[in-house]
C-alpha cells in the first residue's frame, strides 16, 4: 500500500463537450509522474483502440489500464441498451468494485462510469456505496456525460465540459492523437 495522497478524494468530469477522458488521463499521467499507482478503467468507450491503450502499457506495474472491449452502443445515439452494453458494463464494474477496494491503488479512473449510471446500466447506489467504501487514501475520478445528481452531490470536486463548438459539425473526423 502506497498510501502516498493524505486523503483520497472524489472527482467528477462531466458534460456534453469535449475533454472529460482527457482531463482524466492529464491527472493520471501526473499521479504516474509522483510515483503513484494508477487504475484505469474505460466503460462504454466504443470498440476503436485509442492512442492512450498503446502507451499505458510503458507504465508497468505503476498503472492498470482495461479497456473493455465494448463495442460502439445504440446508446450513443438515443438508443436503448442492448445485451452486450449490460453484460460489458456488469464486468467491468466487478473490475471497477475491486480496484475500488484495493489500498494499493492510489488513484482509480472510472472512464464513462456516469454514462453507465445514466441508462442503470450500474445502479447510482451501488456506486456510491463503493466509493464510500473505498480506502480514505484512494483519490477516484468518475467520467462521461449525465452524471447523476446523487455523484455531483458526493464529491469533492466537479467540473462540467460544456459543449460550445466542435470541429465534428464542419465534417472532421476523429484524428489519431487528438481524439483517439
Amino acid at each position: 500500500m502506497s498510501g502516498q495522497l493524505p486523503q483520497g478524494l472524489l472527482q467528477v468530469y462531466t458534460g456534453a463537450g469535449k475533454g472529460k477522458t482527457t482531463a482524466a488521463l492529464g491527472q493520471s499521467w501526473r499521479a504516474l509522474g509522483a510515483g503513484l499507482r494508477v487504475c484505469f478503467l474505460q466503460f462504454l468507450k466504443g470498440g476503436i483502440k485509442s492512442s492512450e491503450q498503446q502507451i499505458a502499457a510503458q507504465f508497468g506495474s505503476q498503472l492498470t489500464f482495461t479497456h473493455f472491449n465494448h463495442p460502439l452502443t445504440s446508446l450513443i445515439f438515443g438508443g436503448s441498451a442492448s445485451p452486450e452494453d449490460y453484460q460489458k458494463v456488469a464486468e467491468a464494474w466487478r473490475v471497477a468494485q475491486a480496484a475500488l477496494a484495493n489500498p494499493d491503488y492510489d488513484l482509480v479512473v472510472l472512464d464513462e462510469i456516469n454514462n453507465a449510471m445514466h441508462h442503470g446500466l450500474v445502479e447510482v447506489s451501488e456506486v456510491l456505496g463503493a466509493l464510500a467504501d473505498r480506502p480514505a487514501h484512494q483519490e477516484v475520478i468518475c467520467t462521461g456525460r449525465n452524471a447523476p445528481a446523487e455523484l455531483i452531490e458526493a464529491a469533492d470536486l466537479v467540473t462540467e465540459m460544456r459543449f460550445i463548438k466542435h470541429p465534428y459539425d464542419e465534417g472532421v473526423k476523429a484524428r489519431r492523437g487528438i481524439e483517439l
